[in-house]
């Protein structure tokens, strides 16, 4: 994909945006219109009302795509508005479980349920990351139970840790330690 696309919230989009954008699966079918309205929320992200108006408006023409959805997490995450961004995760989940044929709760999801462990399959990968956006955010807030239940459930699906849920446990693990002294 060419232009900004998400380049003014925070830099360049990583590996995994790129690739879930690019995939015909996650990224193909956004409509002009709406690319239009992400690509000018990236260019005027700096005026916060400005940039949120024009994700609004891409999320009404095309509302549980991908894009959009990375979109409306990113802008929020970074703007420090981590209640809406997990609102957003959590949407991404849903829709991963949706693609992924999952079913319709995360916790019931098993390691034989999808191609977990083969990077290259990217439908699982993006319910993957989404699911560690959940959990991540979830911390963050201090909903440090359901963090830790959707950590730990990363691990169960990635037990080599590719995603990094491990590094979350650990902080919820020190805490405790912390707590407890």
């Amino acid at each position: 994909m060419d232009g900004p696309f998400f380049e003014g919230f925070g830099g360049a989009s990583d590996a995994v945006e790129r690739s879930i954008l690019a995939s015909p699966l996650l990224g193909g079918g956004l409509p002009a219109e709406a690319r239009a309205h992400l690509d000018k929320a990236a260019e005027r992200y700096a005026m916060t009302d400005v940039a949120e108006t024009h994700l609004f408006q891409a999320e009404a023409i095309a509302p549980d795509h991908a894009a959009v959805l990375i979109a409306l997490y990113r802008f929020y995450f970074y703007k420090g508005r981590l209640a809406e961004a997990l609102d957003v995760a959590r949407a991404c989940v849903e829709k991963a479980m949706r693609l992924n044929v999952l079913g319709d709760d995360w916790r019931r999801v098993a390691p034989e349920d999808a191609a977990f462990g083969e990077w290259e399959a990217l439908l699982p990968r993006f319910f993957l990351f989404s699911l560690k956006g959940f959990a991540y955010l979830s911390m963050r807030l201090g909903k440090l139970d359901q963090g830790r239940e959707a950590a730990e459930k990363l691990l169960e699906l990635d037990p080599r840790d590719r995603i990094g849920a491990q590094v979350l446990i650990d902080v919820l693990d020190r805490m405790e330690e912390e707590a407890d002294d």
